[in-house]
């Protein structure tokens, strides 16, 4: 079916010979579909609307869309691509820099709309060109650098906003999100940031109980209060089911974020742009992930799944919605369960809707503590960074080599220093933007006056790179590792699948 929507039924529908996978044009039974879909949902909860929170955007909104945009990706893709488009963390530097420049949430998903249009049109590109034109502009060296100081670039954010709500909570959730993380395989490793969310909060509630009132500082405030560590004033009064809120502007002054449609300001979109690197290769490990774990060839629907991705994000932004990628959790789930079928993918869209359109549900997301953001925050962050040199490692990029190391240093450092520059009174480049600019056209105008013997080491392997989150950069190393069955270098099915 050129959309993807003819599934045959694997075998009899209910069980998996040893060694037996489920393509992404089969399904099992319907009421086996329903169940995995669930599972997709769950691994991908945590980090869906703990994003769009600390973005300031409306977590309700985000996960009714992530399933509207996964519904759009899997058309696009004729369904050859199995995935579900969560939240991207990829974009929390730039909005927290639009946001410290006073920029407001339209301002904030307007920037979000054309880098998702960008990202659109990166995916036609490579569709038509083929991909080896990406590792020639963007190769793992200016690519690792550019996820690098995304990611160290939010420290500020931990330390000044999340973590001084409560110290404690946070380094208890940090810890627990390391244990669960480390200690445990599988589903349980994936979901360990939603572990963390249920963990944190029914902590926060139990000092609420035990110790009464906090007196700390709450994110955007300037002055410390005495409140509860969970407010759940606002879950009680919010309807079943509904559509969210419009945006509107409270008495107090501040913005309550809803739905909305975006504006547009220069400054914001090149604060934001950077994460469509990261977003190319998030999309680029997930498709080799997908393609190696299912024996098929995907180089040729690449382009495509790329162009779908930045789709999504455009419809999710239309809309007051938080931009989207590919979920490494969700490869997880697959290798696990060995079902790579589109319908359970399906099914998972159709949760995340009815999900977003529950007022009530939005205002227990809306409710998670700030400490809690704070210990899980102070993870993630430093995961985006360190996926950087991960992504350096994997490609052997050569730090001997001035090539690399002088133009990537300098863009570093004004990425995570937040560095400016004032091009006029009214325009200046900071943090992500100036250090990714740097970083590009450093390294090609290092190249192009260098030595030929000094250019023949500097672009490193081919492109290895993606997985926002948990694992190797394109998820499959760690399949190996857990021994997943019908993933790639499975062991012996008797074997304790821990090393």
């Amino acid at each position: 079916m050129p959309l993807g929507l003819g599934w045959t039924v694997k075998g009899d529908g209910s069980s998996l010979a040893p060694g037996e996978v489920v393509a992404p044009d089969e399904r099992l039974s319907w009421g086996r579909t329903v169940g995995l879909g669930a599972q997709h949902v769950v691994a991908m909860f945590g980090a869906t609307f703990v994003f769009p929170l600390i973005m300031g955007l409306n977590p309700q909104l985000a996960i009714m869309m992530s399933g509207i945009a996964t519904i759009a990706f899997l058309l696009i893709v004729s369904g050859k691509v199995p995935s579900y488009l969560g939240t991207s963390a990829s974009f929390v530097g730039g909005v927290a820099a639009i946001r410290a420049q006073g920029g407001d949430s339209p301002t904030v998903t307007g920037a979000i709309l054309v880098a998702g249009l960008v990202l659109a049109a990166v995916g036609v590109a490579i569709h038509f060109l083929g991909s080896s034109v990406l590792h020639k502009v963007l190769p793992p060296v200016v690519t690792g650098a550019v996820v690098m100081l995304i990611g160290f670039n939010l420290a500020p954010v931990v330390a000044g906003i999340y973590w001084p709500q409560d110290q404690w909570v946070a380094i208890l959730t940090m810890l627990f999100t390391i244990v669960c993380a480390v200690a445990f395989r599988g589903f349980v490793s994936r979901i360990a940031i939603f572990l963390a969310l249920i963990f944190g909060t029914a902590l926060s509630w139990f000092f609420d109980a035990t110790l009464g009132q906090i007196n700390s500082v709450l994110g955007g405030a300037t002055e410390a209060t005495d409140h509860y560590r969970w407010d759940t004033s606002g879950i009680g009064d919010a309807a079943w089911f509904g559509f969210p809120s419009q945006t509107m502007i409270a008495a107090d002054g501040q913005e309550v974020v809803g739905w909305h449609t975006p504006s547009f300001s220069v400054a914001a979109v090149l604060l934001v742009l950077p994460a469509v690197i990261a977003l190319i290769a998030e999309n680029t490990g997930h498709v080799k992930a997908v393609a190696e774990m299912t024996g098929h060839d995907l180089d040729p629907v690449m382009g495509r799944a790329i162009a779908a991705d930045g789709v999504g994000t455009v419809l999710a932004s239309s809309v007051g919605g938080s931009p989207t990628t590919t979920y490494a959790e969700n490869i997880g789930v697959m290798a696990a369960t060995r079902v790579y079928s589109t319908a359970a993918y399906y099914v998972a869209a159709a949760v995340a809707v009815v999900f977003g359109l529950s007022p009530k549900f939005g205002a227990l997301v809306a409710s998670v503590p700030g400490g809690v953001l704070g210990g899980i925050t102070v993870v993630l962050y430093g995961m985006i960074g360190l996926l950087g040199a991960k992504i350096w490692k994997e490609n052997g990029v050569d730090f001997g080599n001035p090539i690399n190391l002088v133009p990537v240093a300098a863009g570093i450092i004004i990425g995570i220093g937040n560095v400016s520059l004032d091009i006029s009174a009214d325009f200046s480049l900071t943090g992500i933007a100036l250090g990714t600019i740097v970083t590009i056209a450093g390294w090609h105008l290092a190249r192009a006056i260098a030595p030929p013997e000094m250019r023949a080491g500097a672009d490193g392997t081919a492109m290895a790179i993606g997985d926002h989150m948990y694992g190797d950069s394109d998820g499959v190393d760690d399949l190996r590792q857990e021994g997943y069955p019908g993933s790639p270098g499975e062991r012996d099915p008797g074997r304790d699948r821990r090393p």
